[in-house]
């Protein structure tokens, strides 16, 4: 069990540094072991142990529900946002912010917000928006698209055959593409610090 715990020191180092887990051919260097299939066992059981886990998606290793490093945060209960209420403070879980806010690292990126049509939408000017690109997108989804060659974030819509964007202000206008609209990606999350 000590050579597991060293190896999944080494795994987590790795991690912390690039932010990304390390390919079966990166884990026979770090390891220390001598051939593709021992590291494959070691995975295994790291999987078993919901330490790793596999992305359905592309099959590579991403972090499991028992991986922990420095980047996992506590979460200690839930507060009332309506009438105040006794705070239970118990140690729910731990979580990660890069998993929560990007499940999909290869296909997602950060955008800073400028202005203000989005801000009923609750996006504001200098927020930080996470997108995701996809294979397709739904009307109603918030979308980084580029309009006759300009980029922006708006509501996608649709009006018979033909799609639109729509702000989140009513001092904006609904934009219609005059040659060219591309979806580009969807917007997942939202950032703000205070």
């Amino acid at each position: 069990m000590e050579g597991m715990n060293l190896s999944q020191r080494k795994i987590t180092t790795f991690y912390t540094k690039r932010r990304r887990m390390p390919t079966y051919q990166e884990l026979v260097t770090l390891i220390g072991y001598k051939s593709k299939g021992s590291v494959t066992y070691l995975v295994d059981k790291l999987i078993e142990n919901n330490f790793l886990a596999k992305d359905p998606s592309t099959g590579r290793l991403i972090t499991g529900k028992n991986f922990t490093d420095e980047n996992r945060i506590k979460i200690l209960g839930l507060v009332e946002a309506g009438f105040p209420s006794p705070a239970e403070e118990e140690l729910k879980d731990v979580m990660n912010f890069d998993e929560y806010l990007t499940p999909n690292k290869e296909s997602s990126y950060i955008l800073k917000v400028r202005g203000d049509s989005m801000i009923d939408a609750g996006i504001c000017d200098g927020d930080m928006v996470i997108v995701e690109r996809r294979q397709s997108y739904k009307e109603g989804q918030i979308v980084i698209a580029s309009v006759d060659g300009e980029y922006t974030i708006k509501y996608l819509r649709k009006k018979g055959n033909v799609s639109y964007l729509e702000p989140a202000n009513k001092k904006y206008k609904p934009i219609y593409a005059k040659e060219t609209l591309q979806i580009v990606a969807v917007v997942t999350a939202v950032v703000r610090k205070y």
